[in-house]
């Protein structure tokens, strides 16, 4: 096959009829397996000459062999599953070529079935170890779950359960739908199910417990499906590259992007986490220091092999294809030890488990530096990673994008590059700055937080257009070659599936039900103690408030327009429902997670009932003023949408381009002319003489 033909999206199909290609078709699949086992073997072992003392350090009695390997080598299955599940989402989504009218559509055997089999095995090993891993959380023999009560204390004792009951479900939904559907948005979707599934039982577990366990917390959520990525898809590029199909340059070309990107993420969260497990304890003293070596070492050894990726003119010659297989081989062995090491890393426990801690510590990660005064909330920054890692390639793509236009001569708005920017320093600025830092221990101040990622940062960033910008920004590509990320926006934005979210009845519901769901109900609570769930309940927050003013005043055409009245409609309606969560706070007797703010017990908290009136009136304020904005922003629009609308009429009329006054007057006339002929008959005929 030509390279001509591999860059217009075909790839090349695996060679039958050599032996030697046979031949070499099975030792790919032996190197893939024996790669698979790695990991397995590596929790294995480490199981068996741990044996009690990872528990006994941490004061809990052992389970027994049994138990502990079980549950080791369950983990092995997991992770090694799921790695190769969303590597085979991310290169059927992302990375292969094809051309033609089916481009995004995907085939079931090559595409849908390696990611349906592996999440099938991804689900069983997850709910075995429901029950697996309650028994060794406990430190209670597997045997004795089935004594009346041992079930019950062992899930309270540990949240890691019901982490792996959430994990099964969405493998299992994942493995269904995979097996059911073959359009490339469907499993796109899966390809975010599957990012998302990864991180249950890690953001539950070590980077929960410690000083700066915001800081680990964050690092592992990237850096989890960041390795899952690099040892996943260097595993399906092997197997790709000699038992076929065999990706064509364009498919190269992506994966070694993906793979650098992969790299670099998870080398820079190791990093964190390395700092944070190990702040305060000797150099290399102890397992856990050595262990980090390890995974920096094999790191290096990875690097040369998936950084290649950086330099794009590589995947255009012909023998980047052949190379591709040797290649990804001499990188898979490392990798593969790479995810053993993370395994083993996970049934130790780390330096950080030691370290005393104060109950802000245990509960946010850090200390408070007395009471938040004004100088204290504008001086006292903490970095957010999660959002300011998000922030950051936000708005560098956007950049990026507004000089590709520049550079091809089109303009670009200034004020909407503006309000892109505005909009992520404000998430920045809530989440970062001594307002972020005392959110959590301040309800007050917490509604302040949630008002600016829900109503003022939406609000900015929904003016940039960034739809608008990737549309007009990116390169089309043709029938005859791989669709690429503008095809892959215009699907999504076609997808019925995008329609039924952006259905402004839905939209509405969660934007107002949110705030009632959130502050009425024990989940506001719960968000507070778990660095995890504040972090998901403050990117609900910017999701829902974006969808909301995407929809009434955004640049970009939502999936579902709906007219200027609509929008209208929506904002007023929005606002006695506002106002009445603002009193509904204001007037409580009830302090919302009262029980939470008492254990913090901070000596400046003074009364929690006037802080939270205080926070009912910022949650009216702000809530209603942006809106009055929106209002006059919508009537604006409104007015100068028709405005456009008589000015461009009256210029064709005035041209001559607009004939549609002129063809009214001449069907009026024409139905005139009828008339008269039908009654002049009538009033021609001669009378009756009688």
């Amino acid at each position: 096959m030509s390279t001509e033909h591999a860059v217009r999206g075909a790839e090349a199909p695996a060679p039958t009829a050599p032996a030697a290609s046979a031949a070499s078709g099975r030792r790919s699949d032996a190197l893939v397996v024996v790669a698979a086992l790695v990991p397995l073997l590596a929790v294995g072992v480490a199981a068996v000459l741990l044996g009690a003392q990872p528990y006994a350090a941490v004061g809990k009695s052992a389970p027994g062999l049994a138990t502990s390997l079980a549950s080791g080598l369950l983990h092995g299955v997991v992770a090694v599953a799921s790695a190769w599940c969303v590597a085979s989402l991310a290169y059927a989504v992302l990375g292969r070529q094809r051309s033609g009218t089916g481009r995004l559509t995907l085939d079931y055997f090559t595409d849908a079935r390696p990611v349906a089999v592996s999440a099938a095995v991804w689900a069983v090993a997850a709910l075995a170890l429901v029950a697996v891993d309650a028994a060794d959380a406990g430190g209670q023999p597997l045997g004795r779950m089935l004594v009346p009560g041992v079930a019950g204390y062992a899930f309270s004792y540990t949240y890691l359960p019901t982490a792996w009951l959430v994990v099964a479900v969405l493998a299992a939904a994942i493995a269904i739908t995979a097996f059911l559907a073959h359009a490339w948005q469907t499993h796109a979707l899966l390809l975010v199910l599957g990012l998302v599934a990864l991180l249950p039982p890690v953001v539950v577990t070590q980077v929960l417990v410690g000083p700066n366990h915001d800081f680990g917390s964050d690092a592992a959520t990237v850096g989890t499906p960041a390795l899952a990525v690099l040892v996943g898809l260097l595993a399906v590029l092997r197997h790709r590259s000699v038992a076929g199909p065999r990706p064509g340059p364009v498919s190269l070309l992506r994966v070694r992007r993906m793979l650098a990107l992969a790299w670099v993420v998870a080398a820079g969260s190791d990093v964190v986490l390395a700092l944070f497990e190990l702040w305060g304890s000797p150099f290399l003293g102890s397992p856990t220091a050595w262990l980090f070596l390890v995974r920096f070492a094999l790191l290096g050894i990875i690097a040369p092999f998936v950084l290649r990726g950086l330099r794009p003119g590589e995947a255009d010659r012909a023998a980047a294809r052949r190379d591709a297989a040797r290649r990804s081989a001499v990188a898979l062995v490392p990798a593969a030890l790479l995810l053993g090491v993370w395994l083993v890393m996970s049934r130790i426990p780390p330096p950080q488990y030691f370290v005393p801690t104060s109950v802000n510590q245990t509960f946010f990660g850090y200390d408070l530096p007395g009471a938040p005064t004004l100088a204290t909330l504008a001086t006292a920054w903490r970095p957010n990673l999660l959002f300011l890692l998000v922030s950051l390639a936000a708005a560098g793509l956007y950049v990026a994008g507004v000089v590709a236009l520049r550079r091809r001569g089109d303009a670009w708005p200034v004020g909407r590059t503006v309000a892109w920017l505005l909009g992520w320093a404000v998430v920045v600025i809530t989440t970062s700055s001594g307002l972020g830092r005392y959110s959590s221990a301040v309800f007050s101040l917490h509604m302040v937080l949630h008002m600016a990622l829900n109503m003022l940062g939406p609000l900015l960033l929904v003016l940039g257009g960034p739809i608008t910008l990737a549309l007009r920004a990116l390169p089309a590509h043709g029938r005859s070659r791989a669709a690429g990320v503008r095809e892959w926006i215009a699907a999504l934005l076609a997808w019925r599936v995008t329609h039924v979210l952006f259905n402004p009845l839905l939209v509405f519901v969660r934007f107002i039900g949110a705030y009632y769901l959130l502050y009425f109900t024990p989940i506001f609570d719960f968000a507070l103690r778990y660095h995890w769930a504040h972090q998901l309940m403050n990117v609900e927050f910017l999701v829902i408030g974006f969808m909301f003013y995407g929809l009434v005043i955004g640049v970009d055409a939502p999936p579902r327009p709906i007219p200027h009245i609509g929008k209208l409609g929506m904002v007023l309606a929005a606002m006695p429902f506002h106002a009445f969560f603002g009193v509904a706070v204001m007037t409580s007797k009830d302090v919302i997670a009262g029980d939470f703010y008492r254990y913090l017990r901070e000596p400046w908290a003074g009364d929690l009932l006037a802080d939270q009136a205080v926070g009912g009136g910022i949650a009216w304020a702000a809530g209603e003023i942006p809106l009055v904005i929106v209002i006059v922003a919508l009537v604006t629009q409104w007015a100068r949408q028709d405005n456009r609308v008589a000015t461009r009429l009256d210029r064709h009329l005035d041209q001559g381009t607009d004939d549609s006054w002129e063809a009214y007057n001449a069907m009026l006339a024409k139905l005139d002319s009828r008339g008269a002929r039908a009654d002049a008959p009538a009033a021609a005929a001669p009378r009756d003489p009688s």
